[in-house]
């Protein structure tokens, strides 16, 4: 059988996330043992589950996403990464997936805030008093921590869209192609 058929296959699908999630754990462990830039390598961590989304669907993605947050809680020596993956990033390609179906630039764009900012409320609720401290003073006030955020996600969500382009222009199409 060949490759391009095999990718249609569920063995084919299943080996896909495998791999994808087992890149996406290697960052989160990249994370947990770097002193400087864990938020960046988390959120480098939620390219590979787009990548199974463009590659292989939106199952493909969610399965690529367990695999890499569950394992990530059990074996990665410091959780914080882990947890920031299966609540936002690592989630976030299959939202991101389901939202941009919806067909309405402004209905989109709502969408998008109500999901950030109900995960930065949770986040906040529940590791208030973990984060306080390291907040800058400015940033005390919640409402400068969700327009600081909601500016920060609206960035992000631009340069993850323009990665997602380059990686279909340029990497799954010559996957295609040589399968």
């Amino acid at each position: 059988m060949r490759q391009r058929e095999l990718k249609h296959t569920a063995a084919g699908r299943t080996a896909a996330a495998g791999v994808l999630g087992g890149l996406s754990l290697l960052t989160l462990y990249a994370a947990a043992l770097a002193p400087a830039g864990r938020l960046g390598l988390v959120a480098a961590a939620g390219v590979f589950p787009a990548g199974a989304v463009v590659s292989c669907g939106l199952g493909t993605g969610f399965l690529c996403y367990g695999a890499a947050g569950l394992l990530g809680l059990l074996l990665l020596p410091e959780k914080s990464g882990a947890v920031l993956y299966l609540l936002f990033f690592g989630l976030w390609p299959m939202v991101k997936s389901l939202i941009e179906r919806l067909g309405s630039l402004p209905l989109e764009l709502a969408c998008k805030l109500a999901c950030f900012n109900g995960v930065l409320t949770l986040l906040w609720f529940a590791l208030r008093e973990v984060l306080l401290p390291f907040l800058p003073p400015v940033l005390v006030n919640v409402w400068a921590v969700y327009l600081a955020g909601s500016a920060a996600f609206l960035v992000y969500d631009l340069g993850f869209s323009k990665l997602i382009t380059f990686y279909t222009v340029r990497i799954d199409r010559v996957l295609r192609k040589t399968a």
